[in-house]
């Protein structure tokens, strides 16, 4: 079986991180959870090892703490995977762009794939960020599988 078909016929698992946020992103994350919002149906399933997610969803500004602990995270997650700032503070640093502590966004530390704007970001612009990041996922998978048989 192509490493495409796998990636078709199985779940994308998250992994969540914040760091460094007020919790406001982190709420509306955890709301994809609920009966509500209910994320698994699209086959999403949170994890917390970065050995077994496939997407990253991170939150907060980057503090000059959570940097080393970022970049260890993503290269502990397997290829392909994906990035998803959420909120502001994930996307650029805003509003905590000059202060002491503060490195940026994500994106200053490691590559971001897909950014979700709010403060605090809606659930519904995380799951609109869940279902376009499924179909950058799998092209990543098949980029992935050329380079194999290649």
């Amino acid at each position: 079986m192509a490493l495409e078909d796998k990636m078709r016929a199985r779940s994308p698992w998250i992994m969540h991180f914040d760091t460094g946020s007020c919790n406001g992103c982190d709420l509306e994350v955890w709301a994809l959870l609920t009966p509500r919002y209910d994320v698994e149906r699209f086959g999403a399933i949170n994890r917390a090892n970065p050995k077994q997610a496939d997407i990253l969803l991170i939150t907060g500004p980057v503090t000059k703490r959570c940097e080393d602990r970022l970049r260890n995270l993503y290269e502990q997650t397997p290829e392909p995977k994906l990035v998803i700032a959420c909120g502001n503070c994930a996307s650029t640093g805003a509003p905590f762009h000059n202060c002491y502590n503060v490195d940026g966004g994500v994106d200053k530390v490691i590559p971001v794939d897909l950014y979700v704007p709010g403060c605090a970001c809606r659930p519904e612009a995380l799951i609109d960020a869940l279902v376009l990041g499924l179909s950058k996922w799998r092209e990543k998978a098949a980029g992935t599988d050329k380079e194999d048989k290649g």
